[in-house]
């Protein structure tokens, strides 16, 4: 075959490869609309199925005065509360279909949103219920507080579960979070189990509507049943049956740069796991005082099937410890999590923007495009003492069509302020417009990127951010 002709047979096969992208993408986002209008069905068809219920109990027909009303209302605030809850718990279940079609910071501000609506709807019955009974009973609010906590069954339980899941709010507050360590909010937040175990026990055995209408009950316990299967699959026995499948050890330690270390784990058939270039996974380390902590880590190289290699910077006990990770210490690693990937790109060209440790994600997926498609990675550090993978990063960038810039200045003066600037970025990157923009590190680096970025006119459909919150 002669010259012209392969390069018309190249040309052609680009242009095949061209064609097919849009193609894949648009089943790809019909199969995700699909699978999201069925999840929101379920949803809200199990809200109307609540309030049915209510009105089915009398929630308005029985109502023929204040009292009545108020605790009629207080009914319904806290079986929506419940309900909210319980998807709270499918939230933090990690079912992979979710984890897929919505991404993590996704479901992360969901979950957030939730909570806090969750809680406001606890609140609301309580008072509701209390002032209902109040006016019933002709007592004080504060005495039909203390008549109620005395006489009605499980309200003790009750009192217990609304304290324990403020308390779980009132940690995810920022101020407080930031004073907390990964390993004390993580555990607080499992208090959410114990808080919404005692509104069962109070809910379902001593509920007057429960008592007197058992499909109710029924249906309310079917609630809990999913809910509880679900939590036993995806948080217990998928774990389990993927530590005894892999057989995951570590490979070796490294030192990357000053507080940065990476660490290779291999194992058996680690193709099954099916993680994709930009996607993490909870990692947990079997070593003493350390295997009963999980920490949620991206991959830092594209994996091959032999080995998966992820990258921790320093920043507190349990950080700073896995630096000294013997070769062989057994793993369990929960995931794939996460929609940062090459999968979502709208754009045959992609530009790669990373803050400091966020470099990660990006570093395995700028393995993943180099050589493939049009792609220019930005890392913004401090100073160079940060770049870690900057030698890996420029053999990557001999590839066609594949370039990268260390960007090295303090954010917080002079010119290191405009680093990622809307002109800076235009000058690096004139066809930022035509790009499909990845973009991880800090929240505040994230943000004041995108300003950028759209600035630029970057449609919102084209940018995809991964917040890369550092555990200690």
């Amino acid at each position: 075959m002669s010259m012209s002709s392969d390069l018309e047979a190249m040309d052609g096969a680009v242009a095949l490869e061209h064609a097919r992208l849009p193609r894949a993408r648009a089943r790809s986002n019909r199969r995700d609309v699909a699978v999201g209008v069925a999840v929101a069905g379920i949803i809200a068809a199990n809200g109307v199925v609540i309030v049915w219920l209510w009105l089915k109990g009398g929630g308005i027909s029985g109502v023929h005065g204040r009292a009545e009303g108020f605790t009629s209302l207080g009914r319904l605030t806290g079986l929506i509360a419940v309900y909210l809850a319980l998807l709270q718990l499918v939230m933090l279940a990690r079912v992979p279909a979710l984890e897929r079609l919505f991404g993590f910071d996704e479901m992360s501000s969901w979950h957030a949103f939730n909570g806090k609506l969750c809680i406001a709807l606890v609140v609301a019955h309580v008072m509701l219920i209390t002032a209902g009974y109040s006016l019933a009973d002709k007592i004080s609010f504060g005495a039909e507080i203390s008549r109620l906590i005395d006489v009605y069954p499980g309200m003790v339980t009750a009192t217990v579960g609304t304290a324990l899941m403020l308390l779980v709010v009132f940690a995810s507050l920022f101020i407080v979070r930031r004073r907390l360590s990964y390993e004390g909010w993580y555990h607080l937040h499992l208090t959410i189990y114990a808080g919404i175990a005692l509104a069962y026990f109070h809910q379902i055995p001593t509920g007057n509507e429960f008592a007197a209408h058992p499909i109710q009950a029924d249906y309310w316990i079917s609630l809990y049943a999913a809910t509880l299967a679900l939590l036993l699959v995806y948080r217990v026995w998928r774990p389990a049956q993927a530590a005894l499948r892999h057989g995951l050890r570590v490979r070796a330690v490294t030192t990357e740069a000053e507080g940065v270390t990476s660490i290779e784990v291999t194992g058996r058939d680690l193709h099954r796991l099916r993680i994709e270039p930009g996607q993490f996974m909870l990692w947990r380390f079997l070593t003493k005082g350390r295997w009963w902590q999980s920490h949620p880590f991206s991959l830092s190289a594209a994996p091959d099937g032999r080995s998966l290699r992820l990258t921790v910077k320093a920043v507190g006990d349990f950080t700073r410890r896995l630096r000294d990770l013997e070769p062989g210490t057994k793993v369990i690693a929960e995931g794939p999590f996460g929609v940062f990937t090459s999968a979502v790109r709208r754009r045959e060209r992609v530009l790669l923007i990373a803050g400091g440790i966020g470099i990660t994600p990006l570093r395995a997926l700028f393995e993943e495009l180099a050589g493939k498609v049009d792609v220019v990675l930005l890392h913004r550090v401090l100073s160079k003492r940060e770049a870690v993978f900057e030698r890996e990063l420029e053999q990557l960038a001999k590839l066609p069509q594949a370039r990268f810039r260390l960007l090295v200045g303090d954010h917080r003066r002079g010119e290191g302020a405009a680093l990622l600037s809307p002109s800076r970025l235009a000058k690096l990157v004139p066809d930022v417009a035509q790009r499909d923009v990845y973009v991880c590190g800090p929240a505040e680096m994230i943000e004041a990127t995108l300003r950028s970025l759209r600035a630029l006119k970057v449609p919102d459909d084209q940018l995809h951010t991964e917040r890369f919150a550092l555990a200690a």
